[in-house]
């Protein structure tokens, strides 16, 4: 019995225009990444999910590639619906859109041949639904979503055509003139949700009524099962400015503190150029190494990668390897702190310890700070440079080189 596929729909092609953000809110920053990393890196993490695919506006692009670099993408339509429907549309005809690859988006209009049941036909030698049989979809604005809220969705379709979240309402209610209204057995809709394929692709495909507010809804009128699993509170939407901030709150109340520590060696030579934490410093030697021997950037990078249990430098690039010969340690760096906050990981803080003889570090301390915490977006209050010899004991005392020691915290989902 095979596994059917799974692919996932994110919905971020809306202004934001409520947040007060000065972008579309989907990009804003939000507990140290993107707002849409978050839902990206969740939902591409899942086992069960084979493919995500973003929905973004027009000229949304140049975003999307700073806030994710790689995303497979979609053009979405002027209103919810219609970019929900350009998104099923790609899955369900991948082969005529052959720019459908990461960084690549495909039409937002369907091609105008049609079928029996007014939606175009699928000309790819497959039935629509083949490929991918569940869906998920899902808001950008609901950024932190639980792996178990995943799992209920799609075990819900084992037995229904589509499956929502919910919450129960907690407050109470009143109308426009201020009257109570009952709150029994109401409860309040979130995303994801999750269908069968071919069920909501139809049902996108024959919709002729008034604008839905969610996907499950339109299932629903035309005649299909919906089931309702239980939500989380992670999943409420970001509307408001002050929702950034509950936010942020909510979520870094489900995080753990780990600290992590990288340590690198290099032998000082005459001929080589000194490059200590990204910044070029004038002496009558530098560090030999087959990148540019940065021992500092190389300690910290070891102690982000140590935080997430991600191996070493050497791992990630190995010193055998050619093109990393010369090569600015900035990339690894950037690589490093690239895949913590893949992990869900916010970078907290480094510490920073150089020790050597020569050349005196002071002078240069607030260069380097300045220098590591643009490349790891932090600010210098996150940065510590530190600089101490060995009282001219060892290699170091001799002058023949520059160790360095790093220690990195971050926080990260348990």
């Amino acid at each position: 019995m095979t596994t059917p596929r799974t692919a996932a729909i994110i919905v971020a092609a809306g202004t934001g225009t409520r947040s007060g953000s000065d972008m579309p809110k989907q990009f804003a920053m939000l507990a140290g990444r993107p707002m849409i990393a978050h839902s990206l890196a969740a939902l591409s993490a899942h086992p069960a999910i084979d493919r995500v695919i973003v929905v973004i506006g027009e000229n949304q692009q140049a975003l999307l590639g700073e806030a994710v670099a790689g995303a497979d993408h979609v053009i979405g339509g002027a209103t919810r619906r219609l970019s929900v429907r350009a998104g099923l549309e790609a899955l369900a005809n991948p082969p005529r859109h052959p720019g459908l690859v990461p960084g690549s988006a495909v039409p937002q209009t369907p091609q105008p041949e049609l079928t029996n049941h007014g939606g175009p036909r699928n000309t790819s030698g497959v039935t629509d639904g083949e490929l991918v049989e569940r869906v998920l979809i899902h808001d950008a604005a609901r950024p932190f979503l639980p792996a178990a809220v995943i799992d209920r969705l799609l075990a819900a379709l084992d037995a229904a055509d589509g499956a929502f979240p919910t919450l129960p309402v907690a407050d109470t209610l009143v109308n426009a003139q201020g009257d109570t209204v009952d709150r029994t057995g109401l409860s309040r809709v979130q995303t994801p949700q999750a269908f069968r394929f071919d069920a909501i692709l139809r049902a996108h495909r024959d919709w002729a009524f008034e604008e839905p507010t969610d996907d499950a809804q339109m299932l629903r009128r035309l005649g299909g099962s919906v089931a309702m699993v239980e939500g989380d509170v992670m999943l409420d939407k970001i509307t408001y400015p002050a929702d950034f901030a509950a936010a942020e709150a909510r979520h870094g109340a489900s995080l753990i503190s780990r600290s992590a520590s990288g340590f690198d060696v290099h032998r000082l030579e005459t001929g080589e150029e000194l490059w200590l934490g990204g910044v070029l410093i004038p002496h009558d030697k530098g560090l030999s190494g087959h990148s540019d021997a940065d021992v500092a950037l190389h300690a910290i990078t070891d102690a982000l990668l140590g935080t997430i249990a991600a191996g070493d430098i050497g791992t990630h690039f190995p010193p055998s390897d050619p093109q990393w010969k010369g090569a600015d340690s900035a990339q690894f760096l950037d690589h490093a702190a690239g895949l913590v906050r893949a992990a869900g990981g916010i970078i907290d803080f480094i510490d920073l310890t150089l020790m050597c003889e020569a050349p005196k570090i002071g002078p240069h301390r607030e260069a380097m700070r300045a220098r590591i915490a643009d490349l790891l977006q932090l600010s210098t209050a996150q940065v510590s440079v530190k600089a101490t010899t060995t009282e001219r004991l060892g290699f170091t005392g001799r002058g023949e080189g520059i160790a360095a020691q790093a220690m990195a915290t971050i926080r990260i989902g348990a």
